[in-house]
């Protein structure tokens, strides 16, 4: 089961993979031929979902012995004190707050499982992922209300060759649906109408300006 869902996400990855390297062909060649990006796409009713290298604090009230803190290993499973191989990548805190529970029942009379999460990776098919020319390209974590202005801070904006104007924002939520972005207008000139809101699973290329 879990090689099956791990299979499932590595194959949706590389469909994103490759609409990306297809934007990327056609951002090098025309600036700005994708429609560009809505202003407003916020996602109010996104639930932050556990990944694999998260930290997780597992509070077992009244059992202080069998409170933890744990790393999500990278096949998303963890182990605590009676509880082994549960399954965390993919879930929310409540959801495997829940599962703990119902394992831990069967040596503690009726346990209340809290679990908090710290040092954020999230799933891989919600992270940020920016790509080609930005000065640290890398996937960050997805933030409720974030913004394409946090993703480029977050990432030291762009290098000396990029066309910033040319990115391509491609929308993983969507299909792949790909959206022209104004980096060079919203990080160099300061024009705040370049901003837009980001989702879970996007995709930013920065081709390479070519003069």
């Amino acid at each position: 089961m879990l090689s099956s869902k791990l299979g499932g996400v590595g194959r949706s990855l590389c469909v994103w993979i490759l609409a990306a390297a297809a934007a990327v062909l056609a951002a090098c060649g025309t600036t700005g031929q994708y429609p560009p990006a809505p202003v407003s796409a916020q996602t109010p009713n996104h639930r932050y979902q556990i990944g694999a290298l998260d930290t997780l604090n597992i509070v077992v009230w009244r059992n202080p012995e069998l409170s933890s803190t744990v790393s999500v290993r990278p096949d998303g499973r963890i182990s605590t004190p009676l509880v082994e191989d549960v399954m965390a990548a993919g879930r929310s805190p409540a959801d495997l707050a829940r599962d703990i529970e119902k394992v831990l029942s069967k040596y503690v009379r009726d346990p209340v499982v809290t679990v908090v999460v710290s040092n954020f990776q999230g799933t891989f098919s919600e992270q940020i992922r920016i790509v080609g020319e930005a000065a640290r390209p890398q996937a960050v974590p997805f933030r409720q209300n974030m913004t394409l202005l946090d993703v480029m801070i977050q990432v030291g904006g762009l290098t000396d060759f990029a066309n910033g104007n040319g990115a391509v924002l491609v929308r993983g939520s969507e299909g792949g649906k790909q959206f022209s972005v104004r980096l060079k207008d919203l990080l160099k000139r300061g024009d705040i109408s370049a901003n837009v809101d980001v989702k879970p699973g996007d995709i930013i290329i920065v081709p390479q300006s070519w003069f």
